[in-house]
């Protein structure tokens, strides 16, 4: 039961979470953060960290496409193990709907 990170995290890119992870499996991308569900493991300490409430339990209905896209974009994206300053626009678009098809970059962060 890995954790994924959905589309919340999407033009906020907190990284408390980062900071966190006992196991350093968080991948930047340019405009949010993902999960390497093959290196999380299952702890949770990240979830309560996140202020948007981006990071869930994959066995929550509905997440199978989030996992689908941790696994595939922590495979490209450079590794994050240290907390930085979230997007300046963080605030604005924590809980605006459809971000993922609005917004979502694949393009990768700068990593660690």
């Amino acid at each position: 039961m890995p954790y994924v990170v959905t589309d919340n995290c999407i033009r906020c890119k907190y990284t408390d979470c980062v900071e966190v992870c006992p196991v350093d499996c968080f991948y930047e991308g340019e405009n949010m953060l993902v999960i390497h569900p093959d290196e999380c493991i299952d702890c949770g300490v990240c979830e309560p960290e996140c202020p948007a409430e981006a990071i869930s339990p994959d066995t929550e209905p509905g997440l199978e496409k989030w996992l689908k896209i941790n696994a595939d974009y922590a495979k490209m994206w450079p590794n994050i193990t240290q907390k930085r300053d979230a997007l300046p626009e963080a605030t604005e678009f924590d809980g605006v709907a459809g971000k993922f098809e609005q917004y979502f970059s694949p393009e990768p962060g700068e990593g660690d």
